[in-house]
């Protein structure tokens, strides 16, 4: 399964750019790659330079990093209720506010690198326990209707977004 392969229906439109980087990528695959590539990217940056914010109230690469973190947390768990076939309209999240009550900037990059990588390795774990007939099923967060699959392209998506965001304009 690919992210070419989904359809519009599939997901809010504002996730297109996230589904879209993909290009023909294989799910699973995706996930894993996406790891790799925000973890061989980070992982040697001083200390230091986690704080760095390239304007006044932007997050800094620590808040970016336990963002990704956050909303793969959101993302997963809105894929298990609808894997579970669970109808309920589930709500959506405010980033900023998580991010002002997140404490990243206390925590070490270490840290905060070990979590993500626990973190998709669980993600993971679950969409590779998902049938082909439940990665089609579908619910609605925030008002929108998502698939299971389209939420899995979303988070690998999500997580490449910031870390060209964090290329683009931290280092």
């Amino acid at each position: 399964m690919n992210a070419t392969n989904l359809n519009d229906n599939e997901y809010a439109s504002f996730y297109s750019s996230y589904v879209k980087r993909l290009g023909n990528a294989d799910l699973l695959e995706v996930l894993k790659t996406s790891e790799l590539e925000v973890l061989d990217s980070l992982s040697d940056l001083p200390e230091e330079k986690y704080l760095y914010r390239y304007a006044e109230g932007k997050w800094t690469i620590k808040e970016l990093l336990l963002h990704i973190i956050d909303a793969e947390r959101v993302f997963t768990y809105r894929a298990l209720r609808f894997a579970r076939k669970d109808s309920t309209d589930l709500p959506g999240f405010d980033e900023d506010w998580y991010v002002d009550h997140c404490y990243a900037n206390e925590r070490t990059a270490s840290d905060l690198l070990k979590e993500f990588s626990e973190v998709r390795a669980a993600t993971i774990r679950l969409f590779k326990s998902f049938s082909e007939e439940t990665l089609m099923l579908s619910g609605t967060a925030n008002g929108n209707a998502m698939s299971v699959r389209a939420l899995g392209f979303i988070i690998a998506g999500h997580a490449l977004h910031h870390l060209q965001i964090i290329k683009e304009r931290y280092l």
